[in-house]
């Protein structure tokens, strides 16, 4: 959801008192920025284009539905204004794997937003009906092609709930859409505890992957230092690569190498963010340490 400026031209003059209004981006396509934290959310190719390099291809998403045959669970970690999981739900419809998406926010504001400008946004179509009913219930089941999907939505401070969620509080995820604000603007969403926090929640016998946008050498250190390993991710607008994490290297397809370690090493911004304060530092002795113990690297 991160926004660079002159990313977007224009506007389509439509602004909520909630503080968010629907922007026209360079290719034509909608989307939804916040005028709180000055971010456009899918600011570059729009918000099905970034979901489905980012997610679905990325996740291999139909080559893994195909292979499981009772259930497959999804954390999206920041709903906004749910275009990730529309996106993917539209990819998963040819599957009969039954699908249990959880999502995470702490307003629901940005979806109702976007459905009142679902029109101009495109990618609700024939999920309006069920959206509205997560909206107003907090849970809907429907059926969605081949496959049946229970969707749930938790509002509420993500890093309080999951630091504080005892081990199993939530289905073990497949996967993990991770879609929160900047670090410079939401700093609480990027810490290293938190990553940690979620790493507990994942279940050994049960493979997942986390794919995000951001390329941060602060982020690939935190993701580290929680557990997963972590490799370079697809490239998604003007990123010429994202980050995918995983508790299996099985689901990397490009993992960090040393001369990637060697860098962080170097690197004037690495030092994970220990508290939800953003700032930029190299990496402490200790935490070098860990890092080059990491299994990855070994």
């Amino acid at each position: 959801m991160t926004c660079l400026a002159g990313l977007f031209v224009g506007t389509c003059g439509v602004q909520s008192i909630d503080g968010y209004k629907i922007v026209q981006l360079a290719n034509g396509v909608h989307s939804v920025h916040s005028l709180a934290h000055r971010e456009t959310f899918h600011p570059v190719v729009g918000p099905v284009a970034e979901a489905e390099a980012l997610y679905v291809k990325q996740l291999r998403l139909a080559e893994r539905l195909a292979t499981h045959s009772d259930g497959f669970v999804i954390w999206d970690v920041g709903l906004g204004a749910a275009a990730n999981v529309l996106t993917v739900l539209r990819a998963a419809r040819d599957f009969p794997t039954p699908l249990r998406v959880i999502s995470f926010d702490y307003t629901i504001e940005p979806l109702e937003f976007a459905l009142r400008h679902a029109r101009e946004l495109g990618y609700f179509n024939e999920f309006e009906s069920p959206v509205r009913e997560l909206v107003a219930k907090h849970r809907v089941g429907f059926v969605n092609g081949d496959q049946m999907v229970r969707w749930e939505l938790h509002l509420a401070d993500f890093p309080q709930l999951i630091a504080s969620a005892s081990p199993g509080a939530f289905p073990a995820p497949h996967a993990i859409l991770f879609d929160a604000f900047s670090p410079a603007t939401n700093p609480a969403m990027w810490t290293q505890p938190l990553f940690a926090d979620i790493f507990r929640q994942l279940d050994p016998a049960c493979p997942c992957a986390l794919p995000t946008y951001s390329r941060s050498t602060m982020l690939r250190v935190s993701l580290l230092l929680a557990g997963f390993f972590v490799g370079i991710g697809h490239a998604t607008g003007e990123k010429e690569e994202t980050t995918i994490a995983a508790n299996s290297m099985n689901l990397l397809i490009e993992p960090l190498n040393c001369q990637w370690l060697e860098r962080a090493r170097r690197s004037t911004s690495a030092e994970p963010l220990w508290e939800p304060k953003y700032r930029q530092t190299p990496l402490a002795p200790a935490t070098w340490e860990k890092l080059r113990q990491h299994p990855q690297f070994m």
